[in-house]
This record gives structure tokens, sequence and C-alpha cells, in this order.
């Protein structure tokens, strides 16, 4: 309710077509109902979702005007794309610039070591000379690596164009990220509250403070619909709630932390779910794939 005051009610959502986002857009929508306003749900087509994801974004809208009768709310689609209007994919950029794996923060180490030679800093978290957090002498081998590595696909692909339609449209964004997905989340969350008003990019993450639990309650409790690729949300021997499928649904061929999946990880998961997907996925470059079975076998991460 604060955002949407300070900016005189221009604000959107940013829909993933996620739960957290569904909730988010749900929450947002009795605040619109309330304020009389319009509800702007933006989602960036990147062709990296699952077809569940994006047919629940074509669909929620008509859902959130059955449940609120008097909302007026708007899906906007948009999509990756570079200065002359050409769309950008996930192929162009794996390419151009290299594949996320790992994380974003070694992924950015190697990509600066291959750019900047061994006298940058990050060479000296390979080489053993910085310690502690900042030891990646585990990941060394990967600077060799016959293939590029980049952290440049979430600006690319998700952040450039979000900025773009802020720069378009004049709104500002309602994300729904949490705390409890990364350290990094925690960290900003912790200087900036939930509503960075003062930042250079602007932004208000009104449930960073929420946790998977408070989400699938949400769900459960408003019969909120969402996309079938989560499975059937149960509740376990302890009484927490748990989803029957995927439990993140973020981009298919991001291999961000999949290393550190019990099996079956998302790849080995996806060979089950989507086959067809997957068969893209593996397939080399030169046969007209992504080349993801090298990429993966390359950090010893099992994809069948």
């Amino acid at each position: 309710m604060e955002w949407y005051k300070y900016f005189s009610n221009r604000c959107y959502v940013s829909f993933s077509g996620g739960k957290d986002s569904t909730v988010l857009a749900y929450l947002t929508a009795k605040v619109c109902v309330l304020f009389d306003c319009k509800l702007i749900l933006w989602f960036s087509d990147t062709g990296l979702e699952f077809p569940e994801v994006r047919e629940h974004v074509k669909t929620f809208e008509k859902w959130l005007k059955s449940q609120f009768p008097k909302l007026d709310v708007e899906t906007i689609i948009t999509f990756p794309q570079d200065k002359n209007g050409k769309r950008i994919l996930f192929k162009d950029v794996i390419l151009n610039e290299g594949y996320p794996i790992l994380s974003k923060k070694i992924s950015r180490q190697i990509r600066d070591v291959k750019k900047l030679g061994q006298n940058c800093w990050a060479a000296r978290c390979f080489d053993g000379r910085e310690t502690g957090m900042y030891d990646l002498r585990k990941w060394k081998f990967v600077i060799d690596a016959p293939f590029k590595i980049s952290n440049k696909c979430c600006d690319i692909m998700k952040k450039n164009p979000a900025h773009q339609f802020e720069k378009d449209t004049g709104l500002f964004p309602i994300i729904g990220t949490m705390t409890c997905e990364s350290n990094q989340r925690k960290t900003e969350w912790l200087h900036n509250g939930c509503n960075a008003f003062d930042t250079k990019n602007p932004s208000s993450k009104p449930i960073s403070f929420w946790t998977e639990q408070n989400i699938l309650e949400m769900i459960i409790k408003y019969n909120i619909p969402y996309p079938s690729v989560y499975g059937e949300i149960k509740t376990d021997d302890q009484g927490e709630y748990y989803v029957t499928g995927y439990n993140r649904t973020g981009c298919i061929f991001c291999a961000y932390g999949c290393h550190l999946e019990k099996e079956p990880n998302r790849f080995q998961m996806l060979k089950q779910s989507h086959l067809k997907i997957w068969e893209y996925c593996m397939k080399p470059v030169t046969n007209g794939g992504l080349g993801m079975r090298e990429v993966l076998k390359y950090i010893n991460v099992e994809v069948e």
C-alpha cells in the first residue's frame, strides 16, 4: 500500500507466473481494489519458462477478475530484444556471452579471469591468494572449459527487459522475491527493507520476509490457481506443506546451483516431465540444440 501511495499508483507487478509472483499478484489485486486503481501484471516472455507456466500467465487475469469483479487488470507481455528490436533467445546468450553455471558469483569470476587475465582480482580467488569465502580453487579447472561461461544471462533476459519496460511506461516494480532464496537477497533486504525508494532502480519486494510455507499456505487458504508443473500441494507428517512436482519453476535451462541438488536433479526431472524440451537442451549446438549435456558433464552433473 505504501508503494502505491508513494508513486501515485504508477506501479506494476513483475509476474513470472510462478507460485510466488502469483500470490504477490493476488495480494496486490486487493490493494488495487482498495485504491480503485489498475493492476498491471508484466511478464517477460524469455522462452525459458515451462509451458505450464506460460499457460498460467495467460489465464490468471481471468481468474483475478472472477474474484474481484471491480478490478481493472491488464497482463502485458514483452520479450528480450536487442537495440534493433530483434528478439534475443537463450541460445544467443550462451553462444555470445556464455553458459550460466555454478552460481552468479562464480560464473562472473570465471568470465572476469578469461576477459581480464591473471592479474585481476578474480584470478586470486582461483589460485589460492584469496581465502575463506573467496577461495574458489575447487572450480579452477572450469576456467579452461571448452565453452564460454558468464553471469550475463539474467541481465539480458530479465533485468534489461524490466528496466526497458519501466522506462517506456514510467511504472515502478513490485517483485516477489524472498530472502530465504539467497544470501544476496537477504543482504539487500536488510539494507533497503521491503521498499527500496532511494536506490538507483527503486523496487518493492513486500514478501521478502516470507517463507515457502507462507506461499503454499496462501494458495491453499484462498484457493489460488497455480501452474500444474508444481504438482499437488500436500502436508507431511510434521504438518509442513510441500509440492509433489517442481519446487522452483524459474528458467528451465539455467544451471545455477544444479551441482548442489540431490538426484533426481532438475535436468533429470526435466527428462521425465518434458522429454522434447530436455532433448533440445542436451543436443549439441552443432545439431541445433543448446549443448547443455557437454556443459553439465564438465561440472559432474548427471543429466539422465
